[in-house]
């Protein structure tokens, strides 16, 4: 008896970002910086409150974040109002304000006994004295927003890099001093990095009545 030729059955392979959002992240809401800030202070967790602050205020990506020293921020024996980093993409500087929320969040960390003899900001616990990797720092983000009740797919280190930016953005309109504030060295990057030729068409379409 002649066996008919079956086509060959290859196992289905499903695609690497199944189930995950992809795209980018999408900046967090004031209200969302606040309710971390608020479950890291009442945790005591001095220093992922000083990170978090600092990412926030800073807007750097996480390569330059985790490489901060303590002498970026701290001089004379206080804690400077303005910073400056060079940013490892670019290799040029960029300057950013330190406010004061984030100042006294900064000296409690610096200020802790487990910073003693540190020369970076954020040491690492496994690897001194070294600093915490980019994917410390990724999982850090993850474990903030979940812990908000937010989806941790949704964002990531590049969430608190756009978030003050955006509102920056959304209550100036002023994408010159964004494109400053985030270190780009061209405006059509920073026009892309918010997505606002979609946030502006979709405000003007809101407004229009037919």
């Amino acid at each position: 008896m002649n066996t008919p030729n079956l086509p060959m059955i290859i196992p289905k392979r499903h695609a690497w970002n199944r189930g995950r959002i992809i795209g980018q992240k999408r900046p967090l809401q004031p209200k969302h910086v606040w309710a971390i800030r608020v479950r890291l202070e009442l945790a005591e967790s001095h220093r992922d409150l000083a990170l978090f602050n600092m990412a926030v205020d800073s807007k750097l990506r996480g390569c330059d974040l985790v490489c901060m020293k303590v002498a970026d921020v701290f001089t004379a024996g206080r804690i400077r109002e303005r910073a400056s980093v060079v940013q490892s993409k670019t290799g040029k500087p960029v300057q950013f304000e330190i406010t004061e929320g984030t100042r006294k969040s900064l000296s409690d960390w610096i200020g802790h006994p487990g910073m003693t003899g540190c020369d970076f900001l954020w040491p690492s616990r496994f690897h001194a004295p070294d600093h915490i990797s980019t994917r410390q720092y990724a999982r850090l983000v993850k474990d903030w927003v979940a812990s908000i009740g937010l989806e941790p797919s949704a964002y990531g280190t590049h969430s608190l890099r756009r978030t003050k930016a955006a509102q920056i953005y959304k209550k100036t309109g002023n994408l010159r001093a964004v494109q400053l504030l985030l270190g780009h060295t061209k405006m059509d990057s920073t026009v892309r990095y918010l997505g606002v030729e979609l946030e502006d068409a979709l405000a003007i379409s809101e407004g229009v009545e037919i």
